[in-house]
């Protein structure tokens, strides 16, 4: 798999190292993008903009893993409710619910997805998304 198709294909299976090197690059962009508009003032609509553009690689990493996993990239949909959540204003609701809503809730759903992705082996043999585990030739 080429580094093109490891961050930009929704084909194919992933094992946990690419996804974990995945996962790092896209924090690391993302602290970038948030330090970026710290220091610059960027606008907010240019720096949603470079979020979402980078939601695209994060969707494509996830997919590829899920596959590995015998799940369907559809799983993803969880990670997007989990940015929803925490991007809405939740001021209105009593404090309980703007904590469980607006913080514990994208948490908890953020990290079952992690540890199930991150953590848990692959299926062995092939399965409906591809035969086996791609390499990432990195260079």
């Amino acid at each position: 798999m080429t580094l093109q198709q490891w961050a930009f294909s929704f084909k194919g299976r992933m094992g946990r190292r690419p996804f974990w090197a995945g996962i790092a690059a896209i924090f690391i962009l993302m602290t970038v993008v948030s330090l970026l508009q710290s220091a610059f003032l960027l606008p907010e609509i240019l720096t949603l903009f470079l979020y979402i553009l980078l939601l695209y690689p994060l969707a494509a990493i996830f997919v590829k893993r899920l596959h590995d996993r015998g799940k369907s990239g559809g799983w993803f949909a969880l990670i997007l409710l989990a940015f929803a959540l925490f991007s809405i204003d939740v001021s209105q609701f009593e404090p309980i619910w703007q904590w469980g809503i607006g913080r514990f809730l994208p948490l908890l759903i953020t990290m079952i997805m992690i540890l199930d992705c991150g953590a848990f082996l692959g299926t062995e043999s092939a399965n409906t998304y591809g035969e086996k585990t791609e390499l990432v030739d990195y260079l």
